[in-house]
């Protein structure tokens, strides 16, 4: 069953996606952000947990996953080292997603010639 609902929550939140990218002028960029935001604001109001242990990989997988994470890194980080935490917080937890982004991010970029959507 762990699968199943992997699959099918995963693949509801991909739809949602698709469906952002093709009815709006939204760039794909601002939509990813949009998730990771919104990965934040489930995990401070206590909302992603129960979420992802229903879902499995099909939360934690998507950026929404991505967002968690940086929210549990601040907040762990805001608890141990105070405000300093903040800054330090989301890339210590999340350092390997993130370096990962940047890297094949920049290296696509050297590829492929980026396009406005119209």
């Amino acid at each position: 069953m762990d699968y199943i609902n992997a699959f099918w929550v995963g693949g509801l939140i991909c739809a949602f996606v698709q469906i952002l990218l093709d009815r709006t002028k939204l760039m794909p960029g601002r939509v990813m952000v949009l998730l990771v935001c919104l990965g934040v604001i489930l995990g401070f109001f206590n909302i992603y947990e129960p979420f992802q242990n229903y879902a499995g990989a099909g939360a934690s997988v998507p950026l929404l996953g991505f967002g968690n994470v940086l929210w549990k890194g601040i907040k762990e980080a805001i608890q141990q080292y105070g405000f300093i935490g903040t800054f330090m917080g989301g890339l210590k937890a999340a350092a390997v997603g993130t370096s990962s982004a940047l890297i094949f991010g920049y290296g696509a970029s050297l590829i492929f010639e980026p396009k406005m959507k119209k």
